[in-house]
């Protein structure tokens, strides 16, 4: 057995989505999307116990996994990932607007936490859709103040290579200079590699 790491992350980096193609295998463009700036992200997976009875007694226990979302902010999401990750509408003069009957589009995403001694986990999501959020701004009043832009997405059970069931949820950890289990997850969810022009991972 490998020995067991207990080490805690202390960071956050390197989110990318892509734009699922109809064969929930590649990417629109062939490349992930990079958003810089990432704050913090929780990934929440739901589960319930079901229970059976019979003659006056429990007979059985069950299982029932729920969906996994995730919710985070940013420093700042960029109109331009609004546009595509919540399914606004961008007119010909460049503005984007959000109606009653935006669609979203179904997306893969990956993220790093990172942790002291250099080492990376990546967690990858591999189907799912974001939520428009509420976005606060206020008034300047003395100090300067930044806002966030928080984000919320769901996501549901996907083919993934080399699992023999659905899922929704990757993840897989790198020490301080590796990157077999980045590339892996990036083909997995992207259908693509890891790209060349991404910033380096920043630990800590």
């Amino acid at each position: 057995m490998a020995e067991k790491k207990y080490n805690s992350t202390t960071g956050v980096d390197q989110f990318h989505y892509g734009v699922l193609n109809d064969d929930d295998k590649t990417i629109e463009g062939g490349n992930p999307e990079r958003i810089k700036f990432l704050q913090d992200i929780t990934v929440t997976r739901t589960s319930t116990m079901v229970r059976a009875y019979g003659d006056n007694k429990e007979a059985e226990i069950a299982v029932s996994n729920g969906p996994v979302s995730i919710s985070g902010n940013f420093h700042a999401l960029p109109q331009e990932d609004q546009n595509v990750l919540f399914g606004l509408e961008v007119s010909e003069t460049g503005l984007a607007g959000s109606g009653s009957e935006d669609n979203p589009p179904y997306v893969g995403v990956v993220f790093a936490r990172t942790y002291e001694d250099g080492a990376t986990e990546y967690a990858g999501l591999p189907k799912g859709k974001f939520l428009k959020t509420e976005k606060a701004s206020t008034g300047k009043a003395g100090e300067t103040s930044f806002s966030q832009d928080p984000i919320s997405a769901e996501f549901m059970n996907r083919e993934v290579d080399g699992f023999t069931k659905p899922q929704s949820y990757l993840i897989g950890r790198d020490e301080a200079g590796e990157t077999t289990h980045r590339d892996a997850i990036f083909q997995a969810v992207f259908g693509a590699p890891y790209p060349t022009e991404a910033d380096p991972v920043v630990g800590g």
